[in-house]
């Protein structure tokens, strides 16, 4: 454990952040640079990866930006021997990478899509974790974050049509407790963060066009209001950090109090 008064420093800490071209990705991934971390950031649209490289070289930190498909087991595996390639070890997992389905019932549900969203948010988290393992074992010590949902928790009535989503989102909050029982006695941690709405550049462009559909989300929230994304960037910083030695196979939920209804 590091002196109290560092508690949450990064420095000399190698984070790898998916998704980390924008939204909750990219904003934790520039907090966990703040903090002291060198970034490997990747993100399937390889121009907003980079856009968050330099975000993160405005204050002087190492990071580098790589394109990667997390749907894709290669891909992954290619990503991990860039990193270590690049920074020579990882200390720090952080998947943030994720997609919503086309809304569709289920009645009409089309295999694709199902697919699509199983393919990034639960398997590629999945093959994402045991890649980077594979490195962490070797040093036994390590920090995965892997970014849930409350939908995982919860349906809420007002959001229908997505039980790939849901499904998929519940399948990361277990897998998280899974892959902490199994890596514990390498002295690595495994855990998740559920958010509710946040307020990113795609929901803003979203509920832009459906002024209704955002009024009606964010009246199932008791704080009435959308979360920023920052308000998750001291729990990220937290849970990356030696303070949480002790923390593994937890689910912490943000949810503005959605799931308390």
């Amino acid at each position: 454990m590091r002196n109290s008064s560092n508690m949450f420093d990064l420095n000399g800490k190698i984070a790898l952040v998916t998704g980390g071209g924008s939204g909750l990705g990219q904003s934790n991934a520039i907090a966990l640079a703040k903090a002291g971390a060198s970034i490997m950031v990747t993100d399937i649209d390889f121009k907003k990866a980079e856009n968050t490289r330099k975000k993160i070289l405005e204050f002087s930190r190492n990071a580098y930006s790589f394109k990667c498909d997390i749907s894709s087991i290669h891909e992954i595996n290619d990503l991990v021997d860039e990193t270590i390639k690049r920074f020579g070890k990882i200390d720090i997992l952080l998947n943030s990478a994720g997609i919503t389905p086309d809304q569709e019932p289920i009645l009409e549900m089309r295999e694709d899509n199902w697919d699509k969203v199983m393919d990034v948010n639960l398997k590629g988290t999945f093959f994402t974790c045991q890649s980077v393992l594979k490195k962490m074992i070797l040093r036994e010590k390590g920090r995965i974050i892997n970014m849930a949902s409350a939908s995982g928790l919860v349906v809420n009535y007002q959001s229908p049509h997505i039980a790939p989503y849901c499904a998929s989102k519940a399948g990361v909050i277990l897998l998280t407790k899974a892959l902490a029982v199994e890596v514990a006695p390498y002295k690595i941690t495994v855990n998740a963060i559920s958010p509710a709405y946040m307020k990113t550049q795609m929901t803003d462009m979203k509920w832009e066009k459906d002024k209704e559909d955002y009024l009606k989300k964010i009246s199932m929230l008791p704080v009435g209001r959308a979360g920023m994304p920052e308000e998750l960037n001291g729990l990220v910083i937290y849970l990356a950090s030696d303070s949480s030695a002790f923390m593994t196979g937890s689910n912490i939920v943000i949810d503005g109090g959605l799931t308390c209804w």
